[in-house]
């Protein structure tokens, strides 16, 4: 337990160099928002994206870091045979028993935050204008808030949420309301963004949001 919080403050220390040197925006939204698609305009226009699923979702891969370390903590059966985490029941699991997404969060999030850290001083590097950090649950981290510069958030209806994860993970309706239950509240993440994107149109209409929003950013 010691070592991982020392990991988390440690990589949070490394990311706090870079303040002052390249803006850092924080991206997030809940569920079926539509995070991703902004992000990838976004990274179309020049910004250095690290996006914190996505890095979650290769540490939980085939081959990935956490894979042994989560085996070892919940058996076999959360692995499926080519060897990625069966996340669907893992999900599960989490949303049922506080101790076992505990015991979860202890595994992934020092990696997550490693690889974050990585890509982070990578990009600044690469001379990008600014890095965007994709996370699910910034506002609910607390830590987040206290290093970007600036918070963009996603927004949608919460039927068009529904719908949309419904349609992309084949999942129950119900089930995503359960994810919608744990996650802040849509009006939560309004009141601390400093920019909202409307996701609620097409993509066309997206993409001039993000390009103003681009802009904007570029002046920070």
């Amino acid at each position: 337990m010691a070592s991982t919080h020392s990991n988390l403050h440690s990589v949070q220390v490394n990311l706090k160099a870079l303040k002052g040197e390249i803006p850092l925006i924080g991206l997030t939204g809940g569920i079926g928002s539509g995070k991703t698609a902004v992000s990838d305009l976004l990274g179309e226009f020049g910004a250095g994206i690290i996006d914190t699923d996505l890095i979650s979702h290769q540490i939980t891969a085939p081959g990935g870091k956490a894979i042994p370390l989560i085996e070892k903590a919940f058996g076999v059966d959360f692995i499926d045979p080519e060897g990625a985490l069966i996340r669907s029941k893992m999900r599960t699991l989490v949303f049922e028993d506080s101790s076992a997404r505990q015991a979860l969060e202890q595994i992934t999030h020092p990696l997550i935050q490693q690889e974050t850290a990585k890509q982070a001083f990578g990009l600044a590097k690469s001379g990008v204008p600014y890095l965007v950090f994709v996370v699910p649950l910034l506002i609910e981290s607390g830590s987040w808030i206290k290093l970007i510069d600036y918070l963009v958030v996603v927004d949608c209806s919460e039927e068009t949420q529904i719908q949309r994860v419904m349609h992309r993970n084949n999942i129950a309706r119900s089930e995503v309301e359960n994810i919608l239950k744990a996650q802040t509240s849509r009006n939560a993440r309004l009141a601390a963004a400093n920019a909202v994107i409307e996701n609620q149109g097409s993509m066309d209409t997206l993409k001039s949001e993000v390009l103003s929003l681009h802009q904007q950013l570029l002046k920070i």
